[in-house]
């Protein structure tokens, strides 16, 4: 499949689903009034897909390798916040699990993609 846009990446696919996850998580009442640590997952969440969509559309592969760096240091972040969230008992042990998988998940699909860049980099 030809990716013409950036909805046609798979990992775009995988952080637009992570990022409404997190969003649901992080509105359940254990969260309480913790808008420091919602904030900052949110917005981790939501750098990982928006990094990839901008990187997408800037001039060259080079540019695009550069954003695609900073949605996998996202995927990170969010993944840090995450054991905040279990460390201090706002997430059970299996939602952090779950999610962490799916971060993980996430996080290989965004450096296949960084590497497939920066190969097609070195060929020019």
């Amino acid at each position: 499949m030809r990716v013409e846009r950036f909805e046609d990446l798979v990992a775009w696919q995988k952080a637009r689903s992570v990022a409404r996850d997190i969003y649901l998580l992080t509105r359940k009442r254990d969260f309480g009034h913790d808008f420091g640590l919602i904030n900052q997952m949110q917005r981790a969440a939501v750098s990982v897909m928006a990094n990839l969509a901008e990187g997408f559309d800037r001039e060259g592969s080079v540019e695009f390798h550069r954003f695609v760096v900073v949605s996998r240091a996202s995927c990170s972040e969010l993944k840090s916040h995450l054991y905040v969230a279990l460390d201090v008992g706002y997430i059970s042990e299996e939602e952090f699990l779950a999610l962490s998988e799916r971060i993980d998940e996430l996080t290989r699909k965004v450096g296949a993609l960084r590497r497939s860049l920066k190969a097609r980099s070195n060929k020019d």
